[in-house]
């Protein structure tokens, strides 16, 4: 592992720092090198490389918009022991505590960056001979340019040009795919065939514009330094910006201060809480599927509730 890295670092100096990290999914360690400290994930399951490049991708989409602090993305690399390492930034991180209002505005910040994009275009468009530089590419559909996995199951991130379709067929529908080959639990189909019937109910005019979202953001996913909140383990996709509340409000660390932030840029549109709840389905479920049956109750209870 380590003459992968001074290899792919081109680096004479490699140290280990005593610092580690990680969670359930993948071990890391920060190192000394040539350019500073690096923060190095290491995973040993074949999907690994396609797991880290999708964070990759995920960090360095967040990055470009510029609204909310993340590791800066460096390499991923392939070991030849079978195992693939993913290096970043290392930065000194400690629990969200006093920036936690902070993150809330950042995080609506990011979910807005991709509608300011598109009022910049259409501004654009109606001044004549006046065009005016923007800060990226506006993303007019709902997916990503690759792979993202949430934990270590991939997401399907296929471009769809409507909010319900995504999330039905390609958030839902694999989770329920994998329930019913794993366990053929057959109350959770037939909920799923019902709740299928009224998605689109609970939508009613909402308008969603496709919003660059975190993907995971439960509270083991955010920290803070002196300068600000920190995000980070994302798996991203173009969305709705409500679905990133929903793990956010499952496992706690997140403030009252927090969502009144977020909620000052972003206020909630009608039929929001039961929106949240089909939004934690997909959590829950991919929970179930990561962890076992101990989310079953979880998921059977939200469809339940909202097919009455």
């Amino acid at each position: 592992m380590e003459a992968a890295l001074r290899r792919e670092l081109g680096t004479s100096v490699l140290r280990r720092t005593g610092h580690s990290g990680g969670g359930c999914i993948s071990r890391g360690e920060s190192f000394l090198t040539d350019q500073g400290r690096v923060f190095v994930k290491v995973n040993a399951r074949p999907e690994a490389r396609r797991m880290f490049d999708g964070e990759m991708a995920s960090l360095t989409a967040i990055l470009q918009t510029q609204t909310v602090k993340v590791p800066k993305p460096i390499k991923v690399i392939d070991v030849p022991e079978g195992e693939a390492m993913f290096v970043m930034e290392h930065l000194d991180m400690r629990s969200l505590n006093k920036h936690a209002e902070k993150l809330g505005t950042q995080l609506a910040d990011l979910h807005l960056h991709n509608q300011k994009l598109e009022e910049k275009l259409k501004k654009n468009a109606s001044t004549v001979g006046k065009a005016e530089q923007t800060d990226g590419q506006f993303v007019e559909r709902f997916g990503f340019h690759t792979v993202t996995c949430c934990g270590y199951l991939p997401q399907v991130n296929d471009w769809q040009e409507d909010w319900v379709t995504f999330f039905a067929r390609q958030r839902i529908q694999p989770q329920m795919d994998m329930i019913e080959k794993n366990s053929g639990d057959r109350e959770a189909r037939e909920l799923w065939a019902q709740l299928q019937l009224k998605i689109s109910s609970l939508f009613g005019d909402t308008e969603i514009v496709p919003a660059l979202l975190h993907g995971d953001l439960w509270g083991g996913n955010v920290a803070e330094d002196d300068s600000g909140p920190i995000i980070f383990d994302p798996a991203s996709f173009y969305g709705h910006s409500e679905y990133e509340l929903a793990i956010a409000g499952m496992f706690g660390g997140f403030g009252g201060s927090f969502y009144s932030a977020y909620h000052n840029k972003i206020p909630k549109a009608p039929g929001f809480e039961k929106r949240l709840k089909l939004y934690q389905l997909f959590h829950y479920m991919n929970h179930w599927n990561h962890f076992g049956g101990g989310y079953r109750g979880s998921s059977i209870n939200i469809m339940r509730n909202l097919v009455k």
